[in-house]
């Protein structure tokens, strides 16, 4: 069995919930599981006897303006890998995981190979700050491997970035116990939808990426044609003028902002369909939990969207910024019940054949074992 440190973003995006619920997953199968990370992660939520948590403490030096949380999260990781005698290290991003790994394994006595997993936001930093692109570079190459969750995002990895090393694609997963279809037509009263309504769904970080005008002009076209209503979950810079425009529109009424939640799959429960229409996205996890609940998603044509979604089968792409052609889907499923419940089917099925944790899991632990030379 092998002793695995994780390191990663605690907080609720997609890439926390990936590394946690993957160190949840190997430490099922024996392995020793050690999260090194500023606090508790978002779902490490019970106690499991081979999983433990080493905080990262930030100490403030009068010489730093701030706390330097990459020397701080590297001590730590070399702390942790003597102290533990690990064998992996499993940094989820480049910048800062991977490359605090690396500095920690030159610290370290004991040998220990690294694992990064790109998650998107790696390579789209770089149209951010271009500065960075010798050292996300320099933390995928220096990795003893690397992973990233679609094959899009492999090719842009290597685009922006020149990288020669071989990078593998492991998609992303759902916890399928937790992410199961249900009906609790209870929920749809609490926010005053009725009965036969139809509704639509969106959960993002509400960033401009995320496009959330064209998910309150689509679902206005939809609106006219259906009785229906949009839940928006999530919270983020552009929440404000999104509810400015969803209140020009007059479709307060049946708009609502549910702001952060953390019953998604109750909330996917009363769904019709999943919207995640950005322009950028390197795989779309939200797309993979609905679908699990058994929720047809219509998208946009980016990143890594038509990997998840089979478009015609468990969903539909659309070319970005085309309300219209997405609100024409919406209905196309919603006003034709047999459609719809076969795209429902369909995405069920897709997740457990495509996408099933087990097989992801496993996935993982070959390259651990491949890069011990085991």
């Amino acid at each position: 069995m092998l002793k695995i440190g994780i390191t990663c973003y605690p907080s609720v995006g997609g890439s926390g919930i990936i590394a946690t619920e993957l160190g949840k997953m190997l430490a099922k199968q024996g392995h020793e599981i050690h999260f090194i990370t500023s606090s508790i992660p978002f779902r490490l939520d019970s106690f499991y006897p081979n999983i433990f948590f080493h905080e990262v403490e930030l100490n403030h030096y009068p010489v730093f303006q701030y706390p330097p949380y990459d020397l701080a999260l590297a001590t730590k990781i070399a702390e942790v890998i003597d102290t533990e005698q690990l064998d992996i290290i499993h940094a989820h991003y480049a910048v800062p995981h991977a490359i605090c790994a690396i500095l920690a394994k030159q610290m370290a006595k004991h040998p220990v190979k690294i694992v990064t997993t790109l998650h998107g936001t790696d390579i789209t930093v770089l149209g951010i700050d271009h500065s960075l692109k010798k050292m996300i570079q320099f933390g995928i190459e220096q990795s003893d491997a690397a992973t990233a969750v679609s094959e899009s995002l492999v090719g842009q990895t290597k685009e922006m970035l020149g990288v020669k090393s071989p990078l593998h694609v492991i998609y992303n997963f759902v916890n399928e116990l937790e992410y199961v279809p249900n009906q609790r037509h209870h929920l749809k009263q609490k926010y005053g939808i009725g009965e036969t309504d139809k509704v639509l769904i969106h959960i993002s970080n509400f960033r401009k990426v995320k496009r959330l005008e064209d998910v309150i002009h689509t679902f206005q076209k939809v609106h006219e044609k259906e009785k229906s209503h949009l839940l928006l979950i999530g919270d983020g810079p552009e929440y404000g003028r999104i509810y400015d425009l969803v209140r020009a529109l007059g479709l307060e009424n049946v708009v609502h902002f549910l702001g952060k939640q953390k019953n998604i799959p109750e909330l996917l429960s009363i769904a019709d369909i999943k919207l995640l229409l950005s322009e950028k996205e390197s795989f779309g996890l939200v797309l993979l939990e609905a679908m699990a609940c058994g929720v047809p998603c219509v998208g946009s044509n980016i990143g890594g969207i038509p990997e998840v979604i089979a478009d015609g089968e468990t969903g539909f792409i659309e070319e970005l910024g085309d309300t219209d052609a997405f609100a024409s889907r919406i209905l196309e499923l919603l006003q034709n019940k047999q459609k719809w419940q076969r795209f429902s089917k369909n995405a069920i099925n897709r997740v457990t054949n495509c996408f099933s944790s087990e097989e992801i899991r496993k996935q993982y632990e070959s390259l651990y074992y491949q890069v011990l030379g085991e």
